[in-house]
């Protein structure tokens, strides 16, 4: 049996090990400068211990900070380099001392200015190799007969430091940028999947649906001139069907306009909401449903979503209420109390046997329910009864109204 190679489950990802990279990484450099500058600095330029350890921990101790401080580690380094080059300028000349810059800080500061080409930007970088260049000059001033060439080769080599980790950094930039790009490409995609899909279900809406219903509009309002035995009532119940047939095909007209397009054509079309409650109880009651409306006048200040939410769950229940108890006697209430919208639909048991096809719901109208109320952020209870009858009753935030403003006296009162 062959030892699997897989990755156990436990263990971190690749995006999780090159988080802590960079961290080890930095580590790794302080553990290995730290020493090597302690020693630099005691054994070849013959500087005590105490003095030596402080400047080693100041030059390289702040490279811990290169992965996330990096501009705070050079505020704390490149002074401690200029202290270090001037406490050595006091010992005595060596025959190979390099001055001012010695080599175990200089190689750490060419990391420093790496890691801030990658992190800062171009103007902080500017600003760093001005500061290191006159730093350079200035101690090459100091002690020109000291100075042997690293005065130079820093500004140099810090100049090709801080080019190549620009060029990283911009590259990374560039990276992350078409990242993101193509992932506003790819919702891009996605919304014209939408779209496509929407006029697909509009196209088989309009071919379907709104067909049927325009038979049944042509042939409620043709009725009562093809059969001349109907009778007033009869001719009323036509002329009622046709009005609710092409009440519905206008809904579906707007229905299809939204799907179409991105909601705004069809945003220009009032939408029905609680001042046409009446109208939909008085339809309701011709199709032969007892019902009744209480709802008090002047409710102001609805927003359109829960207008609309009302009229719709209103609308829905009746809907249920003929199919499903027809001749029940209905009552709908609306009211509010400043903070919500209460809508109340309750219905009685049927007056009359259903139909088997009526008994069969999808139970699609209580799914709509409940997502519209979902959506305005209020609640939703309905069931049963315990007479055999059905309650539906939703609570629909309202926003709060505003104070009145402070009435502002006129000059003119005392």
């Amino acid at each position: 049996m062959t030892a699997s190679t897989a990755e156990p489950p436990s263990a971190p990802g690749p995006k999780r090990r090159g988080r802590f990279l960079p961290y080890a990484a930095v580590v790794v450099l302080t553990a290995l400068f730290l020493p090597v500058t302690l020693v630099n600095l005691r054994d070849q330029y013959g500087i005590g211990g105490a003095v030596a350890a402080t400047l080693a921990v100041a030059q390289a101790g702040p490279l811990l900070m290169l992965a996330h401080r990096p501009l705070r580690a050079w505020w704390i380094v490149f002074p401690a380099d200029v202290v270090g080059a001037l406490v050595i300028l006091g010992q005595p000349a060596e025959k190979y001392d390099v001055w001012p810059w010695p080599p175990a800080p200089l190689i750490a500061y060419l990391f420093l200015l790496l890691a801030l080409a990658l992190r800062e930007p171009r103007r902080t970088l500017a600003a760093v190799w001005l500061a290191t260049g006159a730093a350079s000059l200035v101690l090459h001033l100091a002690g020109p007969d000291r100075s042997n060439g690293s005065a130079l080769l820093l500004p140099v080599f810090g100049a090709v430091a801080l080019v190549i980790g620009a060029a990283v950094r911009e590259r990374r930039v560039a990276q992350r940028r078409l990242a993101e790009q193509e992932t506003v490409s790819e919702a891009e995609r996605a919304r014209r999947t939408l779209l496509e899909e929407r006029t697909r279900i509009a196209r088989e809406l309009h071919d379907v649906v709104a067909h049927h219903m325009s038979v049944i509009t042509v042939q409620a309002d043709s009725a009562p001139y093809r059969l001349q035995e109907l009778s007033d009532e009869a001719r009323e119940e036509f002329g009622t069907i046709a009005a609710s047939a092409r009440e519905s095909l206008a809904e579906m007209r707007r229905l299809l306009v939204v799907l179409r397009g991105d909601g705004t054509e069809g945003e220009r079309t009032p939408q029905p909401g609680l001042d046409r409650l009446q109208q939909l109880v008085e339809a309701t009651v011709r199709a032969g449903l007892p019902a009744e409306l209480s709802m008090p006048a002047g409710l102001d200040g609805v927003p359109p979503a829960v207008d609309l939410s009302a009229y719709r769950i209103v609308q829905e229940a009746l809907a249920n209420a003929v199919r499903h108890a027809p001749g029940a006697p209905t009552r709908i209430s609306v009211g509010t109390d400043g903070a919500h919208l209460t809508v109340l639909v309750v219905n009685g048991p049927p007056r009359q046997p259903v139909s088997p096809l009526e008994t069969a719901g999808t139970g699609h109208g209580l799914v709509g329910m409940r997502e519209r109320v979902r959506l305005t952020g209020g609640t939703l209870d309905t069931g049963p009864l315990p007479d055999g009858g059905f309650r539906v009753a939703a609570r629909l935030p309202l926003p709060p109204k505003e104070p009145p403003a402070p009435a502002t006296p006129s000059p003119e009162d005392p």
